[in-house]
């Protein structure tokens, strides 16, 4: 345990309420200077699901249960065993959770917290979501430009992020990545600070950093506080030079509360029930052993000779001792204390009997959200794996143009350049498995900007696919078709060379549609990745059969509407063949070496195909192509809508006690 001799200190900052910016009590998108946060009778059962699909289980378990208290203005620390409590509370005070399974009442200065409350409050995660290949300034520029209202001018916006850089000490690596835990957590900090809100909600923000960093994360929030924000936030383990600093506390254990109420009565409190507190110990240890037991970390189920009864054991007497504790406090006088000051507010809100609908708010328009979308977007497009994977198409673009260059023969023209565009049409459809994870690698970040207000989701889904599918699609399948056609030596002319580009354009975005239709709602990659590998290679061997077997795809049946493949290869082979000559007149003596039937014209070859000859045998592919862009897109669009209404329900939440 650390000693209360701690060599590291915070500085102690006197409280500055006239520092607040102005804000208007009045406006929806913001709440008051100072924010008092009261919870009553909160309680939360989680519905857990068990077992495989087709036989599962369902129960509901008890997080939180009966929980009281009051938030103020200052730094309110949430300590607790590692049994999830703390964070679930956490959660449920920020609106972070499924209210479905929430009972009681939450309130903001004594009345029902906003609709919007998610998007007028700041809330750092546990688990960074900031963008690491941007910059870190761009992260804050980021947040900023969609936080932040469109009436302050680009000087002030500039200067709040300066600020915060500052504060943060963060303005000697703005122009850095940040890569490393303790830079992400800070820019994630920085984030919510840039927006200035007046609660300030943080999940572990000194998990996986060094004493260095975690006391100047502290010492930061501290000056937060000392201004009039309201900072509320869950932490395993305390040094004692950063717990002297607490305001509030509040430990809970089995989702029930062991001591709420002023952070340096509490040691107080405890030695007052006769536990026996060494001066040399540091008293957030103190607390978290006597909430474990008196036992903490003497369980070790690897070591050798580990007894499964002694470990039901001790749990069961954890257990007895966070009942007796959690009943303990609920018969302290401090405890009706805080009643006295809860059940006036409570009582105000009977009266009213006024609902609360979840919601998500914008402070900007939609095309101001759509262009910092893109341009994130772009920022973070050059990276070392795009430029490994575009190194490795131009050497795969290399051997095809070289092979097609050397195997090349006047006898077989034509069937070498239709395995030339189905390797074409291969490379399109196989480079688009990966299309796949672009929304769904961006799904945890999706989920906590969207419902912090950041953006709605029409511009987020218009912006990834400009800023991110189409220029990585366009990149890859230029490069790959310019230099396989430039070296294979096929001579076209720049009207069939913009035909042939549109088509492959148009055969690549309808193949990524539908990897992102099958990936957007799903966590596991490999999955959709799997299934779009399975349906690619059928639909190219049957595509594939017809170069060997004139007449296999004759009769396709209702397999042809289903067959993306077989679209763009049909449109790639009517633009590049219509108007062919393969038996010139100098060829002549070649040709007639030849042991088998040459074919001499392009209008042949596309007959023996079963390929209209007319404009709208080739313009009916794009059609198809285009259809299958917009009915699977529009279902990508749904799983969104559908994901973001798992986390943002719109629901009643009751205002009198249960």
């Amino acid at each position: 345990m650390s000693s209360n001799n701690d060599p590291v200190a915070i500085p102690m900052i006197e409280r500055n309420p006239s520092n607040l910016p102005g804000m208007d009590t009045s406006d929806p998108n913001t709440l008051p200077g100072e924010a008092v946060l009261s919870f009553h009778n909160i309680s939360y059962r989680e519905t857990v699901q068990s077992g495989f699909s087709f036989r599962k289980k369902t129960e509901e378990k008890e997080r939180l249960s009966n929980v009281n208290g009051i938030m103020r203005p200052g730094l309110n620390a949430i300590m607790g065993p590692e049994d999830g409590s703390r964070s679930w509370l956490l959660d449920v005070l920020a609106a972070r959770k499924d209210p479905c399974g929430l009972s009681g009442d939450i309130l903001i200065n004594g009345k029902p917290r906003p609709a919007n409350f998610k998007c007028i409050s700041g809330y750092v995660p546990q688990n960074d979501v900031v963008r690491h290949m941007v910059t870190v300034r761009e992260n804050i520029e980021f947040s900023a430009a969609l936080r932040l209202p469109m009436t302050i001018t680009r000087d002030e916006r500039r200067r709040r992020i300066d600020e915060v850089l500052e504060l943060l000490h963060l303005d000697k690596v703005a122009n850095v990545q940040p890569r490393s835990k303790e830079l992400k957590k800070r820019t994630s900090i920085a984030m919510e600070l840039v927006a200035k809100h007046s609660i300030l909600f943080l999940d572990d923000p000194t998990t996986g950093l060094d004493l260095r960093t975690t006391i100047d994360v502290i010492s930061v929030l501290r000056r937060m506080s000392m201004s009039g924000k309201t900072i509320i936030f869950s932490i395993n383990q305390a040094q004692y030079s950063i717990f002297r600093i607490f305001d509030s506390l509040t430990l809970v254990a089995s989702g029930k509360v062991m001591y709420h109420g002023p952070a340096q009565e509490a040691l107080e409190y405890f030695t007052s029930a006769d536990y026996k507190y060494d001066s040399q110990n540091n008293p957030a240890d103190f607390f978290l052993d006597i909430i474990n037991g008196g036992f903490s970390a003497i369980l070790d189920t690897e070591e050798e000779g580990y007894d499964a009864d002694k470990y039901t054991e001790l749990s069961e007497r954890q257990h007895q001792v966070t009942e007796k504790l959690a009943n303990m406090y609920t018969q302290s006088s401090l405890y009706r204390e805080m009643r006295t000051e809860l059940d006036p507010l409570l009582g105000e809100q009977k009266t009213e009997g006024c609902s609360v609908l979840e919601e998500i708010t914008c402070v900007t328009p939609f095309w101001n959200q759509l262009w910092w979308i893109i341009c994130r977007s772009l920022k973070s497009f050059w990276n070392f794996a795009r430029i490994i994977r575009l190194i490795i198409t131009t050497i795969l673009s290399v051997i095809v143009g070289t092979t097609f260059r050397v195997l090349r023969s006047d006898c077989t023209e034509a069937q070498s350049r239709a395995g030339l565009l189905f390797m074409v049409t291969t490379f399109q459809c196989i480079s688009s498995v990966s299309s796949g994870e672009l929304f769904m690698v961006d799904r945890d970040r999706f989920l906590y900007e969207h419902t912090s207000g950041y953006y709605r989701m029409s511009p987020y889904f218009l912006g990834k696919l400009l800023g991110e599918l189409v220029p990585r699609r366009l990149l890859t399948s230029t490069v790959f078709t310019v230099i396989v056609f430039s070296i294979a030596g096929v001579n076209t002319n720049v009207k069939d060379f913009f035909a042939m580009s549109f088509t492959i354009m148009m055969l690549t975005y309808s193949a990524s549609s539908l990897s992102l239709s099958i990936g957007a709602g799903d966590r596991a990659v490999a999955v959709p990745t799997l299934l779009m590998t399975i349906y690619f290679v059928c639909m190219l061997y049957i595509s594939g059969l017809s170069l060997q077997y004139t007449d296999f795809m004759q009769d396709p049946g209702l397999i042809q509407y289903f067959n993306i493949p077989h679209y763009g290869y049909t449109a790639l082979q009517h633009n590049e063949f219509l108007g062919q000559n393969f038996c010139p007149e100098h060829n002549t003596s070649e040709i007639s070496k030849c042991q088998n039937y040459v074919i001499c014209t392009g209008e042949e070859f596309l007959t023996i195909q079963g390929i209209d000859l007319s404009s709208w045998g080739f313009w009916k592919n794009h059609v198809a192509l285009a259809c299958i862009i917009i009915i699977f897109l529009s279902i990508t669009y749904v799983q969104l809508l559908s994901l973001e209404k798992k986390r943002c329900f719109k629901i009643t939440l009751p205002l009198s006690l249960n």
